[in-house]
């Protein structure tokens, strides 16, 4: 039998300008026209033999196939079949910010706001303490109530977040924190009694943001671009310090001791509304996500089980010594960094005699910088791991900076005689020391995933009661021999020491 083809009634073509004036492309196939009049497609016949006719079925193969062809490039960018169907096709079809990058964005500014609640009293409590008349050794105490509630809520909050994830959590966190900021000034006037309750509070409030930080980042990145996320959301974190330690002092000033603590739980109460309905625990529960983001997202990351919501047992957790090596970089971490942040204020008023003003801007000086070494720490840390480095190399490097270098930092510090100079070391101590964001906190859901949570609030309320320790171990110090160099000194040693431990034992290998 012949091969088919294909002729066309000459009658149906013949005018003065007997050609296809075009094509327009509709959803659902195409028309033509001859001088914008449809074609009479009726008038095509079928024949066995010859050849008549072949371009112009050639011509509309050709456009068939480009059509083929755009509706399959539209399929690969979210579009199906060219046609948008349903909310998340409108969606994907729009060049849109991908959802996780919109997660670490939230993420980041709650950690600011953190921060900057904290930092709030480490400024005001200056002026507190001259109104109240209170010594050296009973501002320490004031300074610490806040992780008296802090060491609780890091153990339960784990737990919590493995269980019903990081967003309701970190979100009522928020709420509770807020609240016992506004309450602040009104209970440093009640009595001193009522002020360490609600600090304590505060405490307990602020103790579930880290985990769930730590939580909710792991499961909306990819292992490849995780330290990155973390390395940005801490960011946030430190930027809270210099927005409490700058802006505090001007509104005291201007407005009053409530000023501060008004200003920054209402942001609290903002930030709440957008994250209600912005972020997911998980981006397969994301209805905006689209499908290629979410392959991205899962094929970055190895599969983890699932929580059964059982905690592990805490003797098989403590029974290893990768455990003990994150508990410990845990409390040497909390030590140096809450001297810092408690007493910096305090140490440049006492030992350069600068005011408050001038102390707040050479506290927040170190701070900022921390940020951006703490996103330098998470890219490069990253860069390791795709270049081909092994988890638990990499996770070395990162701790071993964050500790040599601040203890180092810190020695130097008991030889600056100017407030310039002092900065400078703070800084590069801080700097140096947010290379721990790449390295004990994101090795907890390294060695294990599935109770990441649990174990970020053991070695957390570890590191907060070492906290409380050096916040009101300062203050003595100070008080006994009157001067930081002391505690600066045994500062420096635990850095070393730690780093030490963290070499022989750490692993970026799943444990548990």
């Amino acid at each position: 039998m012949a091969a088919p083809t294909y002729s066309t009634c000459p009658s149906c073509f013949l005018s003065s300008k007997s050609s296809f004036v075009g094509f327009k492309r509709t959803n659902f196939g195409f028309e033509s026209g001859l001088r914008g009049k449809p074609v009479k497609w009726e008038c095509l016949s079928l024949r066995y033999g010859g050849n008549t006719g072949g371009g112009v079925l050639e011509r509309l193969q050709q456009w068939k196939e480009q059509k083929k062809r755009w509706e399959v490039r539209c399929t690969a960018e979210g579009i199906e079949r060219g046609m948008l169907i349903g909310r998340r096709g409108r969606e994907e079809s729009k060049v849109s910010v991908p959802e996780r990058f919109k997660v670490v964005a939230l993420m980041a500014c709650v950690m600011c706001l953190c921060n900057a609640d904290r930092v709030v009293m480490s400024v005001a409590i200056v002026p507190l303490a001259a109104k109240h008349g209170w010594s050296n050794s009973f501002l320490g105490i004031v300074q610490s109530s806040f992780l008296w509630g802090y060491i609780f809520s890091s153990l339960v909050g784990g737990a919590l977040i493995d269980r019903y994830g990081g967003k309701r959590v970190i979100a009522a966190g928020v709420i509770l924190w807020s609240l016992a900021t506004l309450l602040t000034p009104w209970a440093a006037n009640h009595s001193t009694v009522c002020l360490l309750a609600v600090r304590a509070f505060f405490g307990l409030a602020e103790g579930v943001a880290l985990p769930s930080m730590n939580t909710l980042l792991s499961r909306w990145f990819p292992n490849h671009e995780r330290a990155t996320a973390v390395g940005l959301s801490m960011a946030g974190f430190h930027l809270g310090n210099v927005a409490g330690l700058l802006l505090t002092p001007i509104m005291l000033s201007s407005i009053g001791i409530t000023g501060p603590f008004i200003l920054f739980s209402s942001l609290g109460l903002l930030w709440l509304t957008m994250w209600t309905n912005g972020v997911t625990n998980d981006p397969r529960e994301n209805y905006f996500i689209s499908k290629s983001e979410l392959r991205l997202i899962q094929a970055g990351k190895a599969d983890s089980p699932v929580n059964d919501g059982k905690l592990p047992p805490i003797s098989l957790l403590l029974s290893k010594l990768p455990t003990w090596a994150i508990i410990l970089a845990n409390v040497t971490n909390n030590w140096g960094y809450f001297v810092l942040l408690s007493w910096m204020p305090v140490y440049f008023k006492t030992v350069f005699n600068v005011n408050l003003k001038q102390a707040a801007w050479f506290s927040a000086v170190p701070w900022g910088t921390m940020a951006i070494s703490g996103y330098i720490a998470g890219a490069t840390s990253d860069y390791l791991i795709k270049a081909g480095f092994s988890l638990t190399l990499v996770r070395k490097i990162m701790q071993s900076i964050g500790f040599i270098g601040p203890g180092v930092s810190l020695l130097c510090l008991n030889y600056a005689n100017t407030p310039v100079s002092a900065a400078v070391l703070i800084t590069v101590a801080l700097s140096l020391s947010s290379f721990s964001q790449a390295g004990f906190l994101l090795n907890m859901q390294d060695i294990a995933p599935q109770y990441a949570g649990f174990l970020h609030g053991i070695s957390n309320s570890a590191g907060t009661l070492a906290a409380i320790i050096s916040t009101i171990g300062t203050g003595y110090f100070v008080q006994w021999l009157g001067s930081f160099q002391a505690f600066l000194t045994l500062t420096a040693m635990l850095y070393f020491l730690t780093a030490i431990f963290w070499n022989l034992f750490a692993t970026g290998e799943r444990v548990f």
